[in-house]
């Protein structure tokens, strides 16, 4: 199946940052970042096989071969940041894979991940968006536990274990820039939903690991790091703002308080993502959004079914 075509979009940024959009899904909704210093390169997530054309694109737009990667790394194994990483390898002799020790054996055998996937989306929707997942060679694994550290060309990256929306995930700092590299630990703000007063942000508690006393530790603790700006995965650059802070805490509350007021529903699922999704439309008024109504529903529909997912879960596990 031949997915839809994204015009492709690559941003330049202050820091050798290069900001990949990886169409997955749409415009816009999932950002790759190729980093670059003194000549070298690094790529922080992936995408899906389907994104790899556009990663290659940027790093020849950005002045460097193939050869001159250094780094392929990704905050966690979900398929829409780390699906594509095995393809991508493939075109890059010399770079090395890094992933949270809790991630890699999925990305060097990634059955496990596709079955899950499969089993959250379908059969056609997976293939739709994600294609395949090729797998890593051993070798070129390493495994970047709390406080581990790569050097490219001179620039520390610093790796922080940043469990709460998976146990398989780590945040990258990047103290040069005074940025963070978050994946999904700090929440979701797409550039769509923004208005006059600024970013729109709210959580993600998609399947299966979603633990909100370890997100707000995580989310304080990228806080505590004195960033000027958070890389969001879902989408991009965003100025550090405790504003931010406070928005993430109190949306991993009301969902859980939303998740418990519908644990006893006989179609919890719907409930719960019925709920989810009227509380973010609610947020989106008092953030000034002026967007219809159906408008921000449709937008909003696949994050509050994949949030709606993970809360059933999560209530599942704790009683």
């Amino acid at each position: 199946m031949t997915a839809p075509e994204i015009p492709h979009s690559v941003d330049a940024h202050p820091h050798g940052l290069h900001v990949i959009d990886t169409g997955f899904v749409g415009p816009h909704m999932a950002a790759a970042y190729l980093l670059v210093e003194q000549g070298r390169g690094a790529f922080v997530e992936t995408g899906t096989a389907r994104s790899v054309p556009r990663l290659l694109e940027a790093l020849e737009g950005a002045g460097l071969d193939r050869g001159d990667v250094d780094y392929v790394i990704v905050t966690h194994v979900h398929l829409d940041h780390a699906g594509g990483a095995g393809a991508l390898m493939q075109h890059l002799p010399n770079a090395r894979f890094v992933v949270h020790p809790r991630g890699a054996r999925h990305m060097i055998d990634p059955a496990k991940l596709i079955a899950g996937a499969v089993a959250v989306y379908g059969e056609a929707t997976f293939e739709k968006n994600y294609d395949t997942v090729v797998p890593i060679p051993a070798e070129r694994v390493v495994e970047a536990p709390e406080g581990h550290e790569v050097e490219l060309a001179g620039r520390t990256l610093r790796f922080l274990d940043t469990p709460g929306h998976a146990y398989h995930h780590f945040c990258v700092h990047d103290p040069a820039a005074r940025a963070v590299f978050t994946g999904d630990t700090f929440g979701l703000s797409y550039r769509q939903l923004d208005t006059d007063a600024g970013p729109f942000i709210f959580p993600t508690t998609t399947p299966v690991h979603f633990d909100p006393e370890a997100m707000h530790r995580s989310v304080d603790r990228l806080a505590s790091l004195d960033p000027a700006q958070m890389n969001l995965t879902h989408y991009g650059p965003v100025a550090f703002d405790g504003r931010l802070v406070s928005d993430l805490h109190h949306g991993v509350d009301s969902l859980v308080e939303l998740a418990r007021a519908h644990a006893d529903e006989d179609d919890r699922h719907a409930a719960i993502q019925a709920a989810v999704t009227d509380y973010l439309v609610a947020r989106l008024r008092a953030h000034g959004s002026e967007k219809p109504e159906a408008e921000l529903r449709a937008f909003l529909e696949m994050d509050a079914d994949l949030n709606a997912q993970g809360l059933v879960v999560w209530l599942d596990r704790n009683g």
